[in-house]
């Protein structure tokens, strides 16, 4: 019998809690510890979701044999000093997209994992939920002919506070890096990466982007059209239009929800229900375990590369809109 990963989460912010509820009904996963800078705040943790222990210190927790993996639940602007602190202890990480602030960091990343021979992946959990791994296969598959178009946003209206996360420069707030990056991704990964891409944005009183138009241009005038929002709610959908036919992923796209195939006038619509009580991450977290058992340093599905082509058009996309952080 494999033994349970031990899972630790550093931070403990609201993705720290789905999370946590997720590692809780994942087989093979010990919700083991939880870190913060504030011990309460740790410990309320622990009690909510049942973890083994709580640390008031990252460092006092990567000194601890018994942790596996690290996931990482903090704004952007912490993740790259994070990650190479726990890679420093060779603990394997899981962290939370963005990866990074910007390419020169996730390379720093990337080049330290590789330096400690310890796994380390970007958490972009949509990338492993069934209904979008079945959408990959049904485009890549040719059945349909080529992509002509995609179009993919993802907005909500958030309440506007300067002194929140989401509108504070310093940690990576505005939409392009909180929501923007799951119709980049798509793009990235329906389409491949490309430079070729233009962009314009509302910037806040904060320097913050408070929702952002992006078009990305491929071969044979193909195009993807890209928005994201924190001050408007959108449907939060992705069309992706080909020679023989269309695919929508249906409102929300990035999460647990169905998709619908239209073909020669009729549509057909599939469900991928999830487990009761699960969020959906226990898709990556599973993914990760598997990794571990079999000794990977990088995955196989959310490859670095894939990451470092992300970052980078995230960043062409700031450049566009004169957001510097």
């Amino acid at each position: 019998m494999t033994k349970e990963t031990n899972w630790a989460i550093l931070g403990c912010g609201k993705i720290a809690d789905k999370f946590a509820n997720d590692v809780q009904l994942t087989e093979g996963a010990q919700l083991y510890a939880v870190a913060s800078r504030n011990l309460d705040n740790a410990a309320a943790f622990k009690d909510t979701h049942n973890a083994i222990v709580a640390y008031g210190s990252y460092e006092e927790m990567l000194q601890d044999p018994k942790v596996d993996i690290v996931y990482i639940a903090t704004p952007h602007m912490f993740h790259k000093e994070q990650t190479l602190l726990c890679l420093t202890h060779k603990k394997a990480v899981l962290c939370e997209k963005a990866f990074a602030m910007n390419l020169e960091e996730v390379e720093e990343m990337i080049a330290f994992a590789k330096a400690q021979q310890t796994f380390l992946m970007e958490a972009l959990w949509t990338h492993f939920l069934p209904h979008y791994q079945f959408v990959l296969e049904t485009v890549h598959s040719g059945d349909f002919g080529e992509i002509t178009n995609l179009s993919a946003n993802f907005g909500f209206d958030a309440v506007y506070d300067v002194n929140a996360r989401l509108y504070n420069k310093s940690l990576g707030g505005g939409s392009l890096l909180d929501v923007g990056i799951y119709p980049v991704f798509a793009a990235l990964t329906l389409l491949g990466y490309t430079e070729n891409i233009s962009a314009r944005a509302l910037l806040g009183p904060t320097g913050v982007d408070h929702h952002c138009s992006m078009k990305l241009e491929y071969p044979n005038q193909v195009e993807a059209n890209l928005f994201s929002a924190i001050d408007e709610k959108t449907d939060t959908t992705c069309h992706i239009t080909l020679e023989h036919g269309e695919i929508l992923i249906n409102s929300r796209f990035h999460e647990p929800t169905n998709v619908t195939i239209i073909t020669n006038g009729t549509s057909k619509t599939y469900d991928f229900p999830v487990p009761e009580g699960v969020n959906g991450y226990h898709y990556e977290i599973l993914h990760c375990q598997k990794m571990l058992e079999n000794n990977k340093t990088e995955s196989d599905i959310m490859t670095f590369d894939k990451s470092t082509d992300l970052i980078k058009m995230l960043d062409t996309i700031r450049k566009n809109i004169g957001l510097v952080y």
